[in-house]
């Protein structure tokens, strides 16, 4: 399974995806790609140490593509890098037993340098490969934008998550998104409705979605664990009396169930 999610900002996007992933890696080997510039989802797993973005590794991207991230427009550099080594090289062992693997990607910050230099064409060609030639399971940290993903790696996200919050803001954000996700190629794309309390809440944004047809395919409470777990550093998966960890965990039962179903 190659799960994209994404959502905008606040929403709880990286929570999500930092408990699907310790939830799936229970009975499976996964890749958690924290591909979001905030750069939280080590955090949000409750990691202490200091990661490296991929980005940032300026002597990886001189070396893998022949140029300097920052490279002038005109200047030659590999398109196709090699990186089939780097995956197992670059991530961080979360459980120390391979289970579970995290990459921080980071963002090109310079604002002159676009889709096409080194740095960014490292970062794609790194992700795709993780997205289709791994038989991990994937699970993405995104940014509304979805920038890192290019049409052909799209093709290969198995479906794509959007976290949601009551109100308009966030239906309008969700609409916008899956805009994007469809001109890129994602066929499937699903929401989870995050801090809700009550079923009016609920039945709101399961109409607005309707309208746009989106299915809402979760809903995880209002929960004050998860401000404890951000407050503190840990992983929600710490906190076992969450009525937030049991509804992902319900979540990803879901999801499994029904990727399994539509491949």
């Amino acid at each position: 399974m190659k799960i994209a999610i994404t959502g905008k900002g606040g929403v709880g996007k990286t929570t999500l995806a930092s408990t699907l992933a310790c939830i799936y890696s229970q009975d499976h080997g996964v890749f958690a790609i924290d591909a979001d510039p905030d750069m939280n989802l080590a955090t949000s797993l409750g990691v202490e140490e200091k990661i490296e973005p991929i980005s940032s590794m300026q002597y990886l991207i001189k070396d893998r593509t022949g140029a300097d991230s920052g490279a002038s427009f005109g200047e030659v550099f590999k398109i196709n890098p090699k990186i089939s080594d780097l995956p197992d090289k670059l991530s961080y062992d979360y459980k120390k037993d391979g289970s579970l693997k995290l990459m921080v990607m980071g963002t090109v910050e310079k604002g002159g340098d676009g889709c096409v230099c080194p740095a960014a064409v490292l970062l794609k060609a790194l992700l795709r490969n993780i997205i289709v030639k791994k038989e991990e399971i994937v699970i993405l940290d995104m940014e509304a934008g979805i920038e890192h993903l290019g049409r052909r790696t799209a093709e290969s996200v198995d479906t794509m998550v959007i976290v949601v919050e009551p109100g308009l803001k966030s239906i309008e954000t969700t609409e916008r998104i899956k805009k994007l996700a469809s001109d890129i190629g994602i066929k499937s794309i699903l929401a989870v409705l995050n801090k809700c309390s009550s079923k009016e809440e609920q039945s709101f944004v399961e109409k607005k979605l309707n309208r746009i047809d989106i299915e809402l395919i979760g809903s995880i409470p209002t929960d004050k664990n998860v401000v404890m777990s951000d407050m503190e550093g840990k992983s929600l998966m710490n906190y076992k009396d969450s009525k937030a960890l049991q509804s992902i965990k319900t979540i990803a039962k879901s999801l499994e169930e029904k990727l399994k179903k539509e491949n």
